[in-house]
């Protein structure tokens, strides 16, 4: 990922380094990639916290060692393809597909009840992704036979689609976060999950659902985004002041860290939702 900073040229709001190549033919499926100011560093921040990882987990992990340097290796190559789609059913397939080492780092090398904490985060995740994958079928429906995502910028979307379209990705992207109330997955994966799961987990996945809502919901979906901003304001809120009070009487290092998180999120969705240059910088 050195290259891609050293070569990124500042000052531009185009695509760059793009990369586009047919997938699926038949149903204009394309691996397209590329990145711009906002998810470069997203690529950047999973490459350095990658060699953390490992680092983290060069004396802990006794058992496995090679599978779970395959697990985050490959994890985070998913996440970078998250980051970096502009294809809709490839960022759906890296977005789902970042479930499954995560769901085998917490089962196969957490805690005493690394089962339950990984079965809840890989049900609470991919059932919130079913309804973002009806709407991107229904953007590439309404584009003529497109998924690619500046494509969808362009549509001329009425108000009532907006509105569902807008909670179809809402469902899919606050769980990620995790936003209040769907957060409840965040404190059981960290509690089982081994150091370098924790790390990921707090460092990058929570972005991806931050980073869906700056890259779809808002762009794509501009009116009912700012006709919901006070849902999502009043939501962050909650987070921010009722998940922080819980976080400060958590006794457990992990579970104050999940807690936290969550509290933090908070501050980055309504920071967006308030639709203001420092608001969204400072998400």
């Amino acid at each position: 990922t050195l290259p891609l900073y050293t070569r990124f040229k500042l000052g531009t709001a185009d695509m760059q380094f793009v990369e586009n190549v047919p997938w699926v033919e038949r149903f204009n499926v394309n691996y397209h990639l590329g990145v711009d100011g906002l998810s470069v560093w997203f690529v950047l921040l999973t490459a350095f916290i990658t060699i953390i990882v490992v680092i983290a987990g060069w004396e802990v992990i006794q058992r496995r060692v090679n599978q779970y340097m395959a697990a985050f290796l490959i994890l985070s190559g998913i996440m970078i393809g998250v980051f970096c789609a502009l294809d809709g059913i490839l960022f759906y397939f890296f977005f789902e597909a970042t479930l499954i080492p995560m769901y085998l780092i917490i089962g196969v090398w957490g805690g005493p009840n690394r089962i339950y904490a990984a079965f809840k985060f890989f049900l609470y995740t991919l059932l919130g992704s079913f309804l973002m994958l009806v709407g991107f079928i229904y953007l590439y429906a309404k584009s003529g036979g497109s998924f690619d995502i500046t494509a969808w910028q362009q549509l001329p979307l009425s108000g009532t689609a907006q509105t569902l379209l807008f909670f179809a990705l809402f469902a899919a992207f606050a769980v990620k976060v995790p936003m209040w109330p769907v957060h409840t997955w965040l404190p059981d994966a960290h509690v089982e999950a081994p150091t370098g799961g924790s790390i990921v987990l707090a460092a990058i996945m929570l972005k991806l659902g931050a980073y869906g809502f700056v890259r779809f919901s808002m762009p794509i979906l501009p009116d009912a985004s700012r006709q919901w901003a006070w849902l999502m304001i009043a939501l962050s809120l909650i987070a921010v002041i009722y998940v922080g009070l819980v976080a400060l009487v958590q006794k457990d290092m992990k579970k104050l860290v999940a807690y936290s998180s969550v509290a933090h999120m908070g501050f980055v969705t309504m920071g967006f939702f308030i639709f203001n240059d420092l608001g969204i910088s400072g998400g």
